[in-house]
């Protein structure tokens, strides 16, 4: 490991407690290089605003940024055990290019503010996914409710044969789902939107860095006035980023659980893409949707990262070293969540409905709620008409088609009345 930035003379390190105190952060780091760099970049221009550094020391560091920007994304540039986390390997790497340039760098700057910049800059690019991701998966939900919005389909209730549903209802329910998980990325997105360098390590610095021209120069909305709250942000908003991402993969999980329910051969309603599935190492037969499977299994990873960053805010104000371990909830989290969101759309545009099974489970009884309404509406007590139709429920089919009980369906957002115009809106709303 090169030589650490907070090392005394004559304090012996001991290799034991060092790699304990760097944990995975080296390799965590390398999601946040990029963004590490950017900031860098930033707090160079800003130091040279104010006096700190001169015009042509700036010009060195930010082509040498930029070259290990490039390195990086090649592979020139490897951030491994060599260093002890990210931070220190852009000060090396400028130090070894540019000798006393690079040793100014960290003027008027904490690796507290450092890391609290690079994940604030991270956490907007991947919130700025989930929602993207949400609203492609709205957006074909309702082109495939307009398309299917006739289409017959079983309604359950208690996983219980209910009602005559259709698979307009079905669509129209995750688009207006994920419509709301798309507005709650983007407000958070809008918490998170701060910029919090030039806080240093909780308690600003002794000199007047330009926090307005960071601030800008990294396309934040605002800068995160107080020192004090920078550091008492960290971990709240990861946690709201958390919540935001579980609130769509929480729609993932329930959606997977209808299509694992839906291709099961009990049902078999519907037929998944070949690329979906995978085989069993001994069953020929077999066609598993170990897709869906997984993508239902990802909540409990983003719900797990939530309870792990949740546990670790039981602390006092200031910065405290437990809050290292956030890295590694938000990477996990996001990295399972934000990849199973991403499958979703295909599998939701080309998944095929198997009409002949989905009309065949529809049975007489799921038309007698159909009968105590019209009894009701003819001026029968509605619990008489209950009372009647749950007696006959077994002839409440005759004369009866799926069609017509969707037609009868007129409730604001029932079969007959989708109001899919009002989820466009919304959605188109969203930009």
């Amino acid at each position: 490991m090169s030589a650490l930035l907070w090392q005394k003379p004559g304090v012996a390190v001991d290799a034991r407690i060092q790699a304990f105190l760097a944990g995975d952060d080296v390799v965590l780091d390398r999601e946040f290089f990029l963004h590490d760099i950017a900031a860098s970049a930033a707090h160079a221009e800003g130091l040279q605003r104010i006096g700190i550094l001169s015009a042509d020391e700036l010009d060195g560091l930010k082509r040498e940024l930029a070259v290990l920007a490039d390195d990086f994304r090649s592979g020139a540039f490897v951030l491994d055990d060599r260093y002890e986390d990210g931070h220190s390997a852009i000060e090396a790497r400028l130090t070894e290019r540019l000798g006393d340039a690079g040793r100014k760098i960290h003027t008027g700057r904490s690796r507290n503010d450092q890391v609290l910049v690079a994940t604030r800059l991270w956490l907007k690019e991947k919130l700025a996914g989930v929602a993207a991701v949400s609203r492609e998966v709205a957006r074909i939900a309702l082109g495939r409710a307009a398309a299917e919005r006739d289409l017959p389909i079983p309604g359950y209730t208690h996983i219980q044969r209910a009602v005559v549903s259709s698979a307009g209802m079905w669509w129209a329910g995750w688009a207006e789902a994920f419509i709301d998980d798309a507005i709650r990325a983007i407000d958070t997105l809008t918490l998170v939107d701060a910029n919090p360098l030039g806080t240093a390590a909780g308690y600003g610095v002794n000199l007047a860095l330009d926090r307005e021209h960071t601030t800008a120069a990294l396309g934040f909305a605002r800068m995160q006035v107080s020192p004090v709250y920078a550091q008492l942000s960290r971990g709240k908003f990861e946690l709201a980023a958390l919540e935001a991402l579980g609130s769509a993969t929480l729609d993932l999980r329930r959606l997977a659980w209808d299509l694992s329910l839906y291709t099961s051969a009990e049902f078999g309603f519907v037929s998944l893409p070949a690329q979906y599935t995978t085989g069993s190492s001994i069953m020929p037969n077999k066609r598993n949707p170990d897709v869906i499977e997984l993508m239902r299994a990802t909540h409990a990873s983003v719900a797990a990262a939530r309870t792990e960053i949740e546990q670790l805010l039981s602390l006092p104000s200031g910065y405290q070293r437990d809050l290292q371990a956030s890295k590694g909830a938000i990477v996990h989290g996001f990295g399972r969540g934000l990849a199973a969101l991403e499958l979703l759309p295909d599998l939701l545009a080309n998944l095929e409905w198997r009409e002949d099974r989905l009309r065949a489970a529809i049975d007489a009884g799921m038309y007698a709620t159909d009968v105590a309404v019209e009894a009701a509406i003819a001026g029968v007590p509605f619990r008489e008409a209950y009372k009647a139709a749950a007696v006959a429920a077994d002839s409440a089919g005759q004369g009866r088609t799926p069609e017509g009980s969707l037609a009868a369906r007129t409730s604001p957002g029932a079969a007959a009345d989708l109001r899919l115009d009002a989820l466009h809106a919304r959605l188109q709303a969203l930009g």
